[in-house]
């Protein structure tokens, strides 16, 4: 009942191993029957978007590193690999995923970092996570076992494909595989704090922007803005000594990837607005913390969702709650050509419609 395509003769390709064709039999089956799939790994970003009906998918028996070069800053990994797992053997080379990817619990997989496509505060200094896989293979709607893409940048063939998949939350197909560019870790860093208001901040973080500076996370958490340097050891000393400010605990960073500092702590729903960077202070009901040097905004209110969208929309971005069963619309409503476009891309990949049915909207 399954099938495994595999162009013949490509360099490289691989037969599915087993858990990954246990994996592809139940899609299979699922197909067959009409049943739709609820994917889980580890179920650290199950709280982002709808609940999904259906039989559950496991992905996490599906594990480990493939194939790792240091020396081609590329490496091959498995979904159902723990993301604590993949940063260990990273680290241990001296490397590490450049778009520093949130956890939410020690049970994160790459799967779920790769369906949820959510990046860290380093995003955008150095790109997303779509940004940095280099091909995947998929488990597809039609019951099919697909790769997509290469292990170089270069190699651009089906490289769209991937790209599309990361941040679809499941809904188009299974990454089973990923190919991911890596970085070296910086060799030297800084931690700042600056005390200054948040207007002031957005004013100097635009200035700041058109200078070789070496920031790689500038947040303001309403009382202060908090700068990390990264790169050589003379640029960041020299760029240190340039701005000024105190020091900052390194832990802040970790802390706000991970949704832990005091300001997440407010019992209000949590709020994160994506935004063009140079956006103006959000002036509306609730508090407001600054992520991404301006460009991502987070937003603890009881402003309706209506309004909250809306106020997102005025100023170019979307808004997506963090609060599980706090909104109707948990991601953004697109518009109708849009949405048309979502839906009919959905019945393309997926045209038995059982993967994670309704993550993202209705019927998708």
């Amino acid at each position: 009942m399954s099938q495994v395509d595999q162009p013949s003769n490509r360099p490289g390709e691989r037969a599915a191993s087993e858990t990954e064709a246990a994996l592809l039999e139940q899609v299979c089956a699922a197909i067959h029957s009409r049943t739709p799939l609820a994917i889980q790994g580890g179920g650290s970003k199950s709280f982002l978007g709808h609940s999904v009906p259906g039989e559950q998918l496991d992905i996490s028996p599906h594990r480990g590193i493939v194939t790792y070069d240091p020396t081609e800053l590329v490496i091959t990994v498995r979904a159902g690999t723990r993301l604590s797992t993949l940063e260990a053997e990273l680290d241990a080379q001296g490397q590490m995923l450049a778009f520093e990817p949130p956890h939410f619990s020690d049970r994160a997989t790459v799967g779920g970092m790769l369906a949820s496509g959510l990046s860290g505060p380093r995003r955008p200094w150095t790109g997303s996570a779509r940004d940095l896989v280099l091909g995947t293979r998929v488990i597809t709607g039609q019951g099919k076992l697909l790769r997509f893409g290469g292990e170089v940048m270069k190699n651009v063939a089906g490289y769209d494909l991937s790209r599309l998949l990361v941040g679809s939350y499941g809904t188009l197909g299974i990454i089973t595989e990923a190919s991911m560019k890596v970085l070296p870790k910086p060799r030297a860093s800084a931690h700042l704090s600056l005390e200054m208001d948040p207007g002031a901040a957005l004013q100097k973080l635009s200035e700041w922007g058109q200078k070789p500076l070496p920031i790689t996370a500038a947040c303001h958490d309403g009382n202060a803005l908090h700068l990390r340097l990264e790169g050589g050891t003379g640029s960041v000393k020299d760029a240190a000594e340039l701005l000024g400010g105190n020091e900052l605990d390194p832990v802040f960073w970790t802390q706000l990837r991970e949704l832990t500092l005091p300001f997440f702590s407010d019992p209000r729903p949590l709020w994160r607005l994506s935004l063009p960077n140079n956006s103006t202070l959000l002036n509306t009901e609730g508090d407001e913390l600054i992520d991404w040097g301006g460009a991502q905004r987070w937003l603890k209110t009881d402003m309706s969702e209506q309004a909250v969208q809306q106020l997102a929309l005025s100023l170019g971005g979307h808004a997506t709650c963090y609060t599980p069963g706090h909104s109707e619309y948990p991601f953004q409503p697109l518009p109708p050509l849009l949405m048309k476009h979502h839906q009919q891309l959905k019945h393309k990949l997926d045209p038995a419609a059982i993967f994670n049915l309704g993550r993202l909207y209705a019927l998708l």
